[in-house]
């Protein structure tokens, strides 16, 4: 589970490749292209709105091949991917950023981070205050059952890793300021409009406005639920707020990360190290009301009423920093691809931070954006195999949080035995587990 929902909102970005393929003087592939688009519309449901068709300015030059809207973590790591590999670092890229990256760079919070997620991240940067996960433990308050999930089970090094947003903002900004990206800053973009052969955005910057064309546009502006239209795919008000902050342990067990699910929601503990391993990034998922009744607490009352609920595991909890709270729900759009425009990470998909799947979910989409266009180009086809190849990946993991985040508080006591007997269960089928441990770190790739 993410230490922060607000980590994976805003941040998500899309790289293209190719640009041969777009904007050939060949009057054949240019019909080819722009039968593509016109096709791919007509599946995504374009209409007149926020992504229409509209010919006036076809044929004029562009300033971009690939915009990417929203500069976070993905974001930054698909510039970065399409500005290192052979086949896209002739392509001209467009990053619109609407804080500066020293804003970013300063942020406290902590962030879960797969194993899958760091194995396409260290060929960029990786972080070097990273704090490992070796073994998860997922439990149930009030009913027996509880399943372990280890490293070594699954032999890598580490099952995943927490660490402070400002650390990999930090690193991947370092990535990117190393490249030709076009990095547009304290900038906001508005509605974008389509042509058949390319995407026009207007953005604001420090009063000034100007106008930016491109082949294709990538929105990787997610924001927080609660700040959401709801998705075409489908919305969910969980009922449901996250108290966040960064708590230290009497008993800690170093790089232990606990899952425990009560009847209004799980509290998850993800290890960050500190002296003698005692901190712990905290996610405790509780009812509005009694959110917003703890958020008021003095520290002493806060840390009683967590012990209560998490149990005696790691002693007691000593100590708590960094309080805020943010409503969880679940939003999602049905058609990654509209026309040139194509959404990833949390424009694509905001969940609930059970498991931790937000972040690496829209890591996962952005680096399959980037295989797209590096074989296709920035162009329709690209967007079409990006699609394709999401579907899988997507339906698996939205479907498992949305599960989680609802399955374990209906509290009901016969159901309580079910799930503690499928936890227990999990222990002695290791091949469901395996399968369950790899979709959570991987995904799938197809």
């Amino acid at each position: 589970m993410s230490g922060s929902t607000v980590d994976q909102t805003r941040q998500m970005k899309g790289a293209q490749a190719g640009g041969s393929l777009c904007g050939s003087p060949q009057q054949e592939q240019q019909h080819r292209e722009r039968a593509d688009a016109t096709a791919l519309a007509s599946r995504t449901g374009a209409r007149p709105g926020s992504n229409r068709l509209h010919d006036e300015r076809q044929g004029e030059p562009f300033d971009f091949d690939v915009t990417i809207v929203g500069a976070g973590p993905v974001g930054m790591a698909l510039a970065g991917w399409l500005a290192r590999r052979s086949a896209t670092r002739t392509l001209s890229v467009a990053l619109i950023d609407a804080r500066e990256p020293e804003d970013a760079a300063s942020d406290p919070r902590s962030i879960a981070v797969s194993q899958g997620s760091r194995m396409i991240l260290e060929p960029l940067r990786w972080p070097a205050d990273a704090t490992a996960i070796y073994r998860i433990h997922v439990s149930q308050r009030g009913h027996f059952g509880r399943t372990l999930i280890d490293h070594t089970e699954h032999g890598l090094p580490a099952l995943g890793y927490v660490l402070r947003y400002g650390s990999i903002v930090h690193s991947l900004a370092q990535v990117v300021h190393a490249t030709p990206v076009h990095w547009f800053k304290s900038t906001t973009a508005q509605t974008p409009v389509q042509e058949n052969d390319g995407v026009t955005l207007r953005i604001d910057s420090a009063g000034v406005t100007r106008t930016l064309r491109s082949r294709l546009l990538v929105s990787a502006e997610g924001g927080l639920f609660h700040e959401q239209q709801a998705g075409s795919g489908g919305s969910r008000d969980y009922r449901q707020t996250a108290l966040v902050g960064t708590v230290s342990v009497s008993a800690p067990r170093p790089h232990v990360a606990w899952e425990r699910f009560t009847s209004q929601g799980p509290i998850a503990l993800l290890p960050t190290g500190g002296v003698r391993g005692a901190d712990y990034a905290l996610v405790w998922c509780c009812a509005p009301e009694e959110a917003a009744r703890r958020a008021q607490l003095p520290d002493d009352a806060f840390l009683q009423e967590l012990g209560i609920a998490f149990g005696d595991r790691m002693g007691r909890f000593t100590q708590i920093k960094g309080r805020a709270a943010f409503p969880l729900g679940l939003n999602t759009v049905d058609a990654l691809v509209n026309g040139r425009v194509v959404a990833i990470g949390n424009a694509a998909q905001t969940l609930h931070p059970v498991a931790g799947q937000g972040l690496n979910l829209g890591l996962r989409d952005a680096h399959a954006l980037a295989d797209a266009l590096s074989q296709h180009g920035p162009s329709p086809l690209a967007l079409a195999a990006f699609a394709r190849s999401r579907a899988l990946d997507r339906r698996l993991t939205i479907g498992a949080t949305d599960t989680l985040a609802r399955l374990f508080t209906v509290d009901f006591p016969a159901l309580g035995s079910l799930r503690g007997l499928a936890l227990t269960a999990l222990e002695f089928v290791p091949p469901v587990k395996t399968a369950l441990a790899r979709q959570m770190m991987f995904g799938q790739r197809r």
